[in-house]
């Protein structure tokens, strides 16, 4: 087997998406094709640095990539999970905790309506549950998670990749990152416009 054949991680979502010649929404490059299949390099923040089968690498919004199946685990090991929902559900219940709190007060008198807008200003939580479907909104990353009781996934992603305060610029353009990715986001809505989010 050839150990430098091209072999893809993720592929573009179904609309297919714009790409970036830097980790910056001001040096816009190529748009990718549709389901064009990718090899994530690596990451700075939302940003993701991907290598094309014609050895082509540009930067994308890495929330939006598809995830590919990787290779079945071992038949004698458990079965292999992705991210976990538990502390994204955590966090939603936290927020709610501290919006409700906050009616609280303000039903009671002991908060004005000034004092409430203020002290709710920033607070996002979103969360639906249908069954065993769970979507919830990740305020630290800026998306909307899919779960299937499994696995947790990129579900929609709103506004422009951003790098994590602070990071140093990612790897040039064709070089692997000295650390390996974490987890990688699943599929965007297919076919949908990314959900929008506002402030509470």
């Amino acid at each position: 087997m050839d150990e430098f054949a091209f072999r893809p991680t993720h592929v573009a979502p179904p609309d297919g998406m714009a790409s970036w010649a830097a980790p910056d929404p001001a040096q816009p490059s190529a748009r990718l094709d549709a389901l064009l299949p990718v090899r994530l390099l690596g990451r700075q923040g939302d940003w993701g640095n991907v290598l094309c089968s014609n050895g082509w690498s540009t930067w994308v919004d890495g929330r939006l990539l598809i995830n590919l199946p990787a290779a079945p685990p071992d038949a004698t090991g458990p079965p292999a999970r992705t991210a976990d929902p538990r502390p994204a559900l955590a966090e939603a219940e936290g927020v709610l905790a501290r919006y409700r709190a906050l009616l609280e007060d303000l039903a009671a008198g002991s908060a004005d309506l000034e004092t409430f807008r203020e002290r709710t200003r920033g607070l996002r939580v979103g969360l639906v549950v249908d069954g065993e479907a769970l979507w919830v909104f990740d305020p630290v990353h800026d998306r909307w998670c899919y779960c299937d009781g499994l696995q947790l996934q990129t579900y929609a992603a709103s506004g422009r990749p951003r790098a994590t305060p602070g990071a140093t610029p990612g790897p040039a353009a064709g070089t692997a990152p000295d650390a390996a990715p974490g987890p990688a986001p699943g599929p965007a809505a297919g076919g949908y416009e990314p959900t929008r989010t506002g402030e509470l």
